[in-house]
């Protein structure tokens, strides 16, 4: 689909609950609301919005579609380095499945049942964030030294891979080295996603780049077949998962303005809340303002 066949389709109003499916409801996320299909799972992204791992009574309209058609085209552009989870001709399975609802087929994927991987698989170039907040108080960010006298978003030498854990819904996950990361999830296996997670960013990159932004840092996830085939799974390079700037408004020693919710996040710190839920109500011009940075992330890729 273009551009304007996806943004023409979007709801006006927040879907941030999905029911009457006659399928049965397996698990929820923060975004997702994950269904059994018997031989695949059917993955519906909501509209519903988390900030500091707490879902906000409000919603973005139509977040959940861009989300899902974004990760489509992005499963596309990564074919050539792994496979991924997504089964072949989405539109012949929701038709074979009777998925007429046109909005529910713009947030759902059908996919293959896999075993995720217990890590999350962090990609990052830029110097932002947490890796930002390690690297004042360590010069390291998960236990690789970097040069000294780097600058808040500067450009790393080279992209690093910085894994955390995957921690239960409402705990944060936790930075791990290498050392902890082949632990867990084996030393072969750590190591070949690695090098695909780092692969794919360098991708993500410099397809972004050509898109008139810079991909400073993203997350992706893995899982296995029953006979340890390797997976793209979950959603990949949106901007839930990953951290996009404009270029033409980089610079370093500061935190540029990103395609996200950092209009929500920004909010949120101006408040008198403890980042607990229940979560406070957003503006509605915040809520606008945020819709529109996601619009325009899909438009420079796909448009």
């Amino acid at each position: 689909m273009n551009f304007e066949e996806i943004a023409g389709a979007l709801p006006k109003t927040a879907v941030t609950s999905i029911e009457g499916l006659p399928f049965p409801h397996l698990a929820s996320g923060k975004v997702r609301e994950i269904f059994d299909l018997g031989d695949a799972l059917l993955l519906v992204a909501t509209d519903r919005l988390s900030a500091f791992d707490v879902v906000l009574p409000d919603g973005i309209p139509g977040k959940g579609a861009i989300l899902t058609q974004m990760s489509n085209w992005w499963f596309a552009q990564t074919a050539g380095l792994i496979q991924n989870h997504l089964l072949p001709d989405q539109g012949g399975e929701f038709a074979r499945r009777g998925i007429t609802n046109r909005d529910l087929q713009l947030r759902s994927m059908i996919v293959r049942k896999l075993t995720p991987l217990t890590i999350e698989c962090v990609a990052r170039g830029y110097l932002i964030g947490s890796g930002w907040s390690s690297y004042q108080k360590t010069d390291e960010v998960c236990g690789l030294k970097l040069p000294a006298g780097l600058r808040q978003a500067d450009k790393l030498p080279a992209p690093i891979f910085t894994p955390t854990t995957k921690a239960p819904k409402g705990q944060h996950d936790e930075p791990i080295n290498d050392a902890q990361g082949a632990a867990a999830i084996g030393p072969a296996l750590y190591e070949k996603v690695k090098a695909l997670s780092l692969a794919l960013y360098q991708l993500g990159h410099d397809r972004a780049r050509q898109a008139g932004m810079i991909l400073a840092d993203t997350k992706f996830e893995f899982g296995t077949d029953a006979t340890g085939n390797l997976f793209l799974i979950d959603e990949v390079l949106t901007p839930d998962s990953s951290r996009y700037w404009p270029a033409d408004e980089y610079r370093p020693d500061c935190s540029p303005p990103s395609y996200d919710k950092q209009f929500v996040r920004d909010y949120l710190l101006t408040l008198k809340w403890d980042q607990r839920a229940p979560g406070p109500r957003v503006p509605a011009d915040i809520i606008a303002r945020t819709r529109d940075k996601y619009l325009q992330a899909l438009r420079n890729l796909i448009g």
